[in-house]
């Protein structure tokens, strides 16, 4: 990265005022700054390794501390500016009613609309560029969830929010529904101070988890999780989460659905996060039904393309084992049947079964 000349704590200051005014200008709702020492941050992460419960995420350990030192993976790095933006899309089926409607595909929210990792990667640019045009060329690199970043260790040190018992950062103002983006620079801006923790004694994140990943306060195992079953785990979803997903297709909102600091989320003003192609609440049937080209059309620029027609599949075959049992949940199962994939077929089957064990318990309508 670049030297710089000195610059008073005045100018910094100054400098740090203009940045967010910037990031207001480029859709952020708020602007932090942090430090890159994560000590403790790299000791709670080891530990969480080593115990094995990030799953199949391999990549979480790949790259050693540069994970937790950032100057590793940006040489100079001395500060990091964050920022968040609101998605909740004001349009969008509630996660409340989708869960109630066990024929509808549940989406986790964020995944709706266009994929946000090239959205916030173009407005960190337009940012870093602007302060490029104000103190002149300077050291720095802009991450959305595409790197080893550990984003919300930053957000917390930069006084966005605390991380919550669930693991998500939490805003006393704005909840929990919003990205985070980094922008690491060879600044080195002063420190914003990080909030206090608001979570109290309340447990609601704990006591909603369909699978109970949330294992204790603040502690979370990823294989239990069913944002990591239905979107990073490639292969079979294990026998004893697949009722509890229920229509949980993409990820799960619950936890954040249940906040009671989320009565201050605010809905987003980004046309981009709008729902596409009816993703919001969309009918587990008709979505079962889309080949291959289908899917890769009608997910185009979303985050759900990441995972593939064949998980995609593997989801919704779930979500049909746990609807209720009618002739064209059974019809499009039995269209899969014999699909190439064995994981389709394999959760395919388990769903039929569900449905004949249904059908068997259910009283005969002839004498009622």
């Amino acid at each position: 990265m670049n030297d710089h000349a000195p610059a008073t704590g005045r100018d910094l200051h100054a400098l740090k005022d203009r940045i967010r005014d910037w990031g207001r200008e480029f859709g952020f709702q708020q602007v932090g700054f942090a430090d890159t020492d994560l000590a403790e941050t790299e000791h709670d992460l080891a530990q969480w390794l080593a115990e094995g419960r990030h799953g199949e995420m391999e990549w979480m350990g790949r790259h050693g501390t540069m994970r937790t030192r950032p100057a590793e993976l940006v040489e100079g790095t001395r500060s990091v500016i964050i920022v968040r933006m609101d998605y909740l899309p004001a349009a969008a089926t509630p996660v409340q009613n989708l869960l109630e409607q066990r024929d509808k595909a549940c989406i986790s929210r964020y995944a709706v609309g266009r994929d946000y990792h090239k959205l916030l990667r173009a407005r960190l640019k337009r940012l870093a560029q602007r302060i490029e045009a104000e103190i002149g060329p300077f050291g720095h690199r802009v991450f959305t969830d595409s790197a080893p970043v550990m984003e919300k260790p930053l957000a917390a040190k930069a006084g966005l929010g605390w991380i919550g018992k669930h693991t998500n950062l939490l805003n006393r103002h704005a909840g929990s529904w919003f990205f985070l983006g980094e922008i690491y620079t060879d600044l080195e801006l002063p420190p914003d101070r990080p909030v206090t923790d608001h979570c109290g004694s309340c447990r609601r994140c704990i006591d909603v988890c369909p699978t109970r990943a949330i294992t204790a306060p603040y502690r979370l195992d990823a294989r239990r999780c069913i944002s990591y079953l239905t979107i990073e785990l490639k292969g079979s979803i294990p026998l004893e989460f697949r009722e509890a997903i229920g229509n949980r297709v993409y990820g799960c909102d619950d936890c954040q659905m249940v906040c009671p600091w989320n009565r201050y989320a605010q809905f987003s003003g980004e046309d981009d996060f709008t729902p596409r192609q009816h993703l919001d609440a969309g009918d587990l049937v008709e979505l079962f039904g889309w080949d291959e080209q289908s899917f890769l059309s009608r997910t185009e620029g979303t985050a759900i393309r990441r995972i593939g027609h064949e998980r995609w599949l593997r989801n919704l075959a779930v979500g049909l084992g746990n609807a209720p049992t009618s002739p064209a949940v059974l019809d499009a199962l039995q269209a899969r049947l014999d699909h190439p994939s064995a994981v389709v077929r394999e959760h395919v089957a388990w769903a039929l079964a569900r449905h004949e064990i249904s059908s068997a318990a259910a009283p005969d309508s002839r004498t009622r």
